[in-house]
């Protein structure tokens, strides 16, 4: 494979958003290298793949003109910076970006916030998010590096949407006063990333949803409604039989804020509300 000058993406953890933006690009002349633990994900659209650890990344890492950060961190801290940082570094790459989490934020009681709300996370989940987001940061301030950081809100899109639960009779309303989430589809992630890579602006941080947060059980009402089925069964809160997993993410309930992938990078949502969203989920099924 031939890199093409100023167009290489090393995406580091290759999942779910890092290939809806590879399928974006690739149209454009971009080479995309990607790793990933599971060999059972090695054949990937639009990618060349390489298993990591088993992978030394400065050769890939020299290639890249552009790089992605995609894993989430263990108790020990991000998986790659230890081993990429210094790489980094030396091989100075145009763009690096880092997909954090909306849940930095912490539980704001359905209150709005946007990038500059102070960080106060709730969960577990929550503080390794922003000790890996302070770890890059640190790294990039040390060596100039043109960091960027997406902090996403809940991620659905192809396969990852609630109509198979619905059909399955397996989805719930749980309902909770006043518990709203904010969402973003994965395509609208992909042009985000897009559009920050081709517009660098070294130290921002970005929010990525939708104009909408909403109840989660609204979203479950409208699936029910756009496949013909009865809207699944309120269960309250205190009710409900959830994972210690789930439970968490009950735990915070606030509105983010997306005015400035709009004014910064010029980006118009494809799926503004989870309405649009599902309707083309269904369409495209």
């Amino acid at each position: 494979m031939t890199d093409a000058p100023g167009k290489t993406l090393l995406s580091l953890g290759h999942g779910y958003s890092a290939r809806a933006l590879a399928a974006r690009i690739a149209p454009d002349g971009w080479q995309v290298i990607g790793t990933t633990r599971s060999a059972e994900k090695l054949e990937a659209d639009h990618a060349e793949m390489h298993l990591w650890p088993g992978t030394e990344l400065a050769p890939l890492a020299a290639r890249a003109s552009h790089v992605l950060l995609n894993a989430g961190p263990t108790e020990e801290g991000d998986p790659f910076l230890s081993e990429i940082g210094s790489i980094l570094a030396e091989t100075r790459p145009d763009w690096i970006g880092y997909l954090s989490t909306t849940g930095v934020y912490g539980d704001h009681s359905g209150e709005w916030v946007d990038e500059e709300t102070p960080l106060t996370p709730s969960t577990r989940r929550g503080e390794m998010r922003l000790q890996a987001e302070s770890a890059w940061q640190s790294l990039a301030a040390t060596h100039d590096l043109p960091l960027h950081i997406f902090r996403l809100a809940g991620i659905y899109g192809p396969g990852r949407g609630p109509f198979a639960k619905v059909r399955a009779g397996k989805a719930r309303r749980i309902i909770k006063s006043g518990q709203v989430f904010s969402r973003i589809h994965v395509e609208d992630i992909a042009q985000v990333l897009a559009a920050s890579m081709a517009r660098p602006d070294p130290g921002a941080i970005y929010n990525l949803c939708d104009d909408d947060p909403a109840p989660p059980q609204d979203v479950i009402a409208h699936a029910a409604e756009l496949l013909g089925l009865p809207v699944p069964e309120a269960i309250p809160f205190e009710e409900a039989e959830l994972t210690p997993m789930a439970r968490s993410f009950y735990a915070e309930s606030k509105r983010v804020r997306n005015d400035r992938i709009k004014r910064d990078l010029g980006v118009e949502l494809l799926f503004p509300t989870y309405r649009e969203g599902l309707a083309a989920l269904l369409r495209d099924a």
